[in-house]
């Protein structure tokens, strides 16, 4: 799954540790969204972490691929 997860976690500052200790969720689930391992999850999982980074859902687990697909579209039409 790709995401923001490591990126804004890194801008705040804080450690895997902290992230989940801020969000409820445990820090091996933070690393396999850091490490893309992680493939499928819950939104209430997503809106946890997203929370405690102070970013929106979609933000933080949708932007990149959004812009992907865009991009994609944009070089596909003729």
């Amino acid at each position: 799954m790709k995401n923001k997860v490591k990126y804004y976690r890194e801008m705040k500052g804080i450690s895997q540790e902290e992230l989940a200790e801020k969000s409820g969720i445990s820090r091996t689930t933070i690393s396999g969204f850091e490490n893309e391992t992680i493939k499928v999850t819950t939104n209430s999982t997503m809106d946890k972490v997203a929370k405690a980074l102070g970013v929106s859902t979609v933000e933080l687990f949708y932007t990149s691929n959004v812009q992907q697909i865009e991009q994609k579209i944009t070089t596909t039409r003729y």
